[in-house]
């Protein structure tokens, strides 16, 4: 099993940066695929950002979002820079055996789910 961990969020202005962290324990999750979804109020969880052996960015956050791994440190990372009002949501990171990119941008792929963590941005 494998438990995920987010951390990182918070109320930030728009334009402003956030750092989000997903701390796995139970298993090294060097071999999985891992993502970061969103859910915002009244709306279903979409795809943010993903990384496998590539990285993958929904159109939404592309420049703006960067998201990156460090295997020893059994984590992963969501660099937000240049956060709008709409990028409000909860973030979940989720771990899985994903690989390619149809796999990697939907959820179903994906086994493990942290528990969340709110990112607020206010205009």
């Amino acid at each position: 099993q494998v438990q995920l961990v987010e951390s990182g969020g918070g109320l930030v202005q728009a334009g402003g940066s956030l750092r989000l962290s997903c701390a796995a324990s139970g298993r090294t999750v060097g071999n999985y695929g891992m993502g970061w979804f969103r859910q915002a109020p009244g709306k279903e969880r979409e795809f943010v950002a993903a990384i496998t052996w590539s990285t993958y960015y929904a159109d939404s956050v592309k420049g703006r979002f960067t998201i990156s791994r460090d295997n020893a440190k059994n984590t992963m990372y969501l660099q937000m820079n240049s956060l709008k009002p709409e990028d409000t949501a909860v973030y979940y990171c989720a771990a899985g055996r994903v690989f390619s990119i149809v796999q990697a941008t939907g959820a179903n792929g994906y086994n493990y789910w942290g528990q969340g963590t709110q990112v607020t941005v206010s205009s």
